[in-house]
């Protein structure tokens, strides 16, 4: 029997559709089970779907390049998604033009510190350099950071699972943390998550509304340019 399970499993995974048709559905039965649980933030349908696919491709010896080959259609989707993020900001854009001089400052700030902390911590944690690289533009979307990283001599694979953990965690942890911190203003929350956690805790904000979500649409953007320009500034000083 297991033999013949193999032996399907083989013939299955030589499909292109098979990984697509698996990641959609363990995002969807994550996405099932954050709104059963009230879109409880530390649900995360992402998270979810990640550990099955994780488990999965573990279990069945499946090496990601080959999944990737089928699943190749959601990241393509992910230029779409970003550029979709320009509605509710339009819609918004009374309140950006407002809100301007202190959004800048913002993303400065929020860029600069994002660099710092990931590279001082994991300094004081004895890593090595390459290793400082890959975690300096964490806070980027995936594709700028894993170029960054790239460029500064650091590990592209490395970043791309330290940007994807940190939309992760900003998305379950950075509402319920604003909260406590005080930070009630749609503005303020949704800078503070484009900042922090990308294009995963811009999701998040478009949950809490349309004023945290188009902000956060805007900073995930500034400061993906931000990255690229400050951190290898920051980089060579620091090195």
């Amino acid at each position: 029997m297991t033999g013949e399970l193999q032996t399907i499993w083989v013939y299955l995974a030589a499909s292109p559709l098979l990984s697509l048709t698996l990641t959609l559905l363990a995002y969807t039965l994550g996405l099932w089970l954050h709104r059963r649980a009230g879109k409880n933030p530390l649900v995360n349908p992402v998270l979810f779907a990640m550990l099955v696919l994780v488990a999965l491709l573990s279990a069945t010896d499946t090496d990601y390049t080959t999944y990737f080959q089928g699943a190749q259609f959601v990241h393509f989707l992910l230029g779409p998604a970003t550029v979709a993020l320009a509605i509710p900001l339009y819609r918004q854009v009374r309140q950006v033009k407002d809100s301007a001089p202190a959004i800048i400052v913002a993303v400065f700030c929020g860029s600069i510190t994002a660099a710092l902390t990931a590279v001082g911590i994991a300094w004081a944690l004895g890593a090595t350099e390459p290793t400082l690289l890959s975690l300096a533009p964490k806070s980027a979307t995936t594709p700028v950071a894993m170029g960054i990283a790239e460029q500064l001599g650091g590990l592209p694979s490395l970043t791309a699972a330290a940007v994807i953990l940190t939309g992760i965690i900003g998305a379950m942890a950075g509402s319920s943390l604003l909260a406590l911190l005080g930070v009630n203003d749609s503005r303020a929350r949704g800078l503070a998550m484009g900042v922090a956690s990308h294009g995963i805790g811009t999701a998040r904000a478009l949950q809490i509304d349309d004023v945290a979500g188009a902000f956060s649409g805007l900073a995930m953007g500034l400061n993906a340019l931000a990255t690229a320009v400050l951190v290898p500034i920051l980089l060579r000083w620091l090195f």
